[in-house]
């Protein structure tokens, strides 16, 4: 009976001393895959940048707004050199209807933008998130041979420590290839 227990004894610290090893091990390679991430995993500036919109296109109306969205959270939130701002302005541009990305020549456009995020950053405004309407409280219609969609974005924007929420109303229009394009959009005022 005395090696029976023995034996147990044995088993029980060799059971523990695997746990042990296991547990380390597990925790090991859970820092090691953290760092490996952390050395490869693209900046959110380069994983809007990597889209070819060519090849993927947003494929619904509320797609296209959560893209816009992202876009315009790079624009206020993020840090990034000239020339990727201006790769951001013109992934931005891609997802306008041809008539609104015309209304400014490419110059004009860049720099607008750039001092519309100066005002912003000056005033330590970040775009804190987004939300697009549900795609039943979409509205469309019919007009001049366009398929036409309008859609609600809320963002909140933060300053400080205060959230204020803003409301937008974006119109699409459907182009030749089916894909819905920025047409416009504007600051749904509040009713007093």
């Amino acid at each position: 009976m005395k090696n029976v227990g023995n034996l147990k004894g044995v088993f029980v610290v060799l059971v523990l001393a695997g746990l042990i090893i296991a547990y380390s091990v597990h925790i090991s390679n859970k820092t090691r895959g953290k760092e490996e991430d952390g050395a490869v995993k693209a900046s959110v500036v380069t994983e809007i940048l990597d889209r070819n919109l060519n090849t993927n296109y947003p494929q619904t109306r509320k797609e296209v707004i959560k893209y816009f969205s992202e876009i315009t959270q790079c624009y206020y939130n993020e840090e990034y050199t000239d020339e990727e701002l201006i790769a951001l302005a013109d992934q931005m541009l891609r997802l306008y209807d041809p008539e609104l990305a015309a209304f400014k020549s490419h110059d004009d456009y860049i720099a607008d933008l750039k001092d519309d995020i100066a005002e912003f950053k000056f005033n330590n405004y970040t775009v804190s998130s987004f939300a697009p309407s549900a795609s039943t409280d979409v509205e469309y219609f019919s007009e001049d041979g366009y398929d036409w969609a309008r859609i609600w974005c809320v963002y909140t924007i933060k300053s400080g420590k205060n959230y204020k929420p803003i409301q937008e109303v974006l119109i699409l229009r459907k182009d030749d290839r089916s894909h819905w394009r920025i047409f416009g959009w504007k600051l749904v005022e509040k009713e007093q």
